[in-house]
């Protein structure tokens, strides 16, 4: 076995080790040296100390040197990898492995840790090649190189195989140990994260909604998308979705701070663009560096249209009954946290038939892709994809290629204002009165109610209860309110509303009334005899008051059967 063939073969240190050996530096050639940097004998030997000459590889018991390596060596020859030659570390890891034996046979360890058809690959190409970190039965962990060499030494002169095994064990261990501990912690934040958005989104009378959430890959830290369905009373319902910037365990808790703020400004019935405000000053005290995008968008199935503000979010898409596709245009503020900006609101239609798509930006967003392709992308999704909005959900997302190892998290949130037909669309109705003159619109208001009542065939106590609350909203609204004042009637499948609305926009509030007062009980009437009720500024002045009486028996009113509630994957 010639060590020195090897030499043109070692990778890195060895072969430049090999190639100084190979003309070692003997005082006679030190003599010889000549030159005007040349260092005369004499000088070497005081530089060397008078130490005794290295003496060159060849003349090293290269059997010895290798048997004396901790890491693993073998040497295979051929093309069916024939053992030649395991040093002592190599037997006292896989035990004796007889020469001239066949790897495969001989050393199953070899196939164990993949390494046969590398072997291939190495004869072939003569380069050498390296495996990290490859787990053997033992449960020890190498980094492998095979490196080529030439075996001249042998009758057939064929080549041969260098298997170099460096026991990498400890740090692989700890780069498990850390593998484990970034799973644990991605866990947790998702956890959280699932934790805090909606369990079972609520269930809009007007309106179908269906929403879905996916973490990004293993290798992404989760992040801070939310999104949340709250009926706000009155027939309203506000959609929201947002997206912390940032990722992990702190970005989630951020989120879920924010969406909490989101469902209590929300109960307080501003427009869209009140409620960022609040939102943006709150977030800047949640954490000044935290930066967040939010869209809050609130339905009036009076209006037909979404009511909308945006903090840096993506733009609302609406598709109509005919497929067409629109995308909510400005106003759009800056993110959530920058303040010293006034958020206004705008609106986009929302008709019978439409479906409506509010999503983060993990759906859209690609590395080398600009945005508004990706936008673009998800419209032309958008105006084929049709069903419920769970089955848009699913095929947005799929037509985005989002995958369990999508690189970011994904929040989307669809909905849909059905168009009623047939019997279906008896069971919501409306009716309006404007009421005009004094004092004789409270008669003319009770007479119209009764009306309306009597012909949506409800039973008499519900009657009485409806025509009751819309006497007393009317009288409170002629007694404090201004004109042009309305009384509004409305019924879905599951609820009947009454609203009233005037040009003065105090809200009222609830009182106590004295025993010798002669006003002021209208309200708490209403709050008695009514499920619910509540009051709101209108966006051109004055306000709205409403109260609304749940259903007692949809069945015998003629109600559709009971709606399958909204999926939250």
């Amino acid at each position: 076995m010639n060590f020195t063939r090897w030499s043109a073969r070692l990778p890195g240190t060895q072969r430049r080790a090999a190639a100084r050996t190979d003309h070692p530096m003997t005082p006679d050639r030190l003599g010889e040296s000549s030159g005007p940097g040349s260092v005369p004998a004499a000088r070497a030997e005081q530089l060397t100390g008078g130490a005794p000459p290295v003496p060159a590889v060849d003349a090293l018991p290269t059997r010895e040197v290798l048997d004396r390596i901790p890491a693993l060596v073998a040497l295979v020859q051929g093309a069916d990898h024939r053992i030649a030659y395991v040093n002592d570390a190599y037997t006292a890891a896989f035990g004796v492995r007889p020469e001239g034996s066949p790897a495969r046979e001989a050393a199953p360890e070899l196939d164990e840790l993949g390494l046969l058809p590398l072997l291939d690959q190495v004869l072939r190409s003569c380069k050498p090649r390296t495996v990290k970190s490859r787990k053997a039965h033992s449960g020890r962990s190498y980094t492998i190189t095979c490196t080529p060499v030439e075996m001249t030494a042998t009758p057939e002169g064929s080549g041969g195989v260098l298997i170099f095994a460096a026991d990498v064990t400890d740090h692989a261990e700890a780069a498990e140990r850390l593998r484990a501990s970034e799973r644990s912690q991605r866990e947790t934040a998702v956890t959280l994260q699932r934790s805090l958005l909606p369990q079972e989104l609520e269930e809009p009378d007007d309106l179908r909604v269906a929403a879905v959430y996916h973490p990004g890959g293993t290798e992404a830290a989760v992040g801070g998308d939310w999104y949340d369905v709250i009926t706000l009373g009155g027939g309203r319902t506000a959609l929201v979705i947002g997206d912390v910037m940032g990722r992990g365990v702190r970005a989630a808790a951020v989120m879920g701070q924010l969406r909490t703020a989101v469902r209590a400004y929300a109960r307080l019935d501003l427009p869209p663009h009140e409620v960022l405000q609040l939102l943006d000053g709150l977030a800047a005290e949640i954490d000044a560096n935290q930066i967040a995008t939010c869209v809050y968008a609130v339905h009036d199935p009076n209006e037909g249209k979404l009511v909308y503000a945006s903090a840096g979010h993506l733009p609302i898409l609406v598709r109509d009954e005919s497929g067409v596709v629109q995308r909510a245009d400005e106003p759009t503020g800056p993110p959530l946290g920058t303040g010293d900006w006034i958020h206004a609101s705008g609106s986009i239609p929302l008709t019978p038939g439409s479906t409506a798509v509010l999503y983060t930006d993990g759906l859209v967003e690609r590395r080398n892709e600009d945005l508004d392709e990706g936008i673009a992308a998800l419209e032309r999704a958008l105006s084929g994809a049709t069903g419920s909005p769970q089955v848009v959900c699913d095929r947005l997302v799929r037509s985005a290629g989002v995958t369990a190892d999508h690189d970011d998290d994904v929040a989307v949130l669809v909905l849909q204002h059905p168009a009623r037909t047939g019997p279906d669309s008896d069971l919501f109705r409306n009716a309006a009165l404007d009421l005009l003159g004094g004092i004789e619109a409270a008669p003319r208001a009770r007479a119209f109610a009764s009306g309306v009542l009597t012909s949506w065939r409800f039973p008499t106590e519900l009657h009485d209860v409806g025509v009751l609350a819309a006497s007393e909203l009317v009288a409170n609204s002629l007694q404090h309110g201004t004109p042009p004042m309305r009384l509004r009637l409305r019924r879905t499948d599951r609820r009947l509303i009454v609203e009233v609305t005037d040009g003065d926009d105090h809200l009222p509030l609830r009182r106590t009334a004295e025993p010798g007062d002669e006003s002021g009980r209208g309200i708490a009437i209403v709050a008695a005899v009514a499920t619910s009720w509540g009051s709101r500024r209108t966006p051109g002045g004055g306000k709205a008051v409403w109260c609304e009486f749940v259903l007692p028996n949809p069945a015998r009113l003629g109600a559709a059967a009971p709606r399958e509630a909204p999926r939250v994957p």
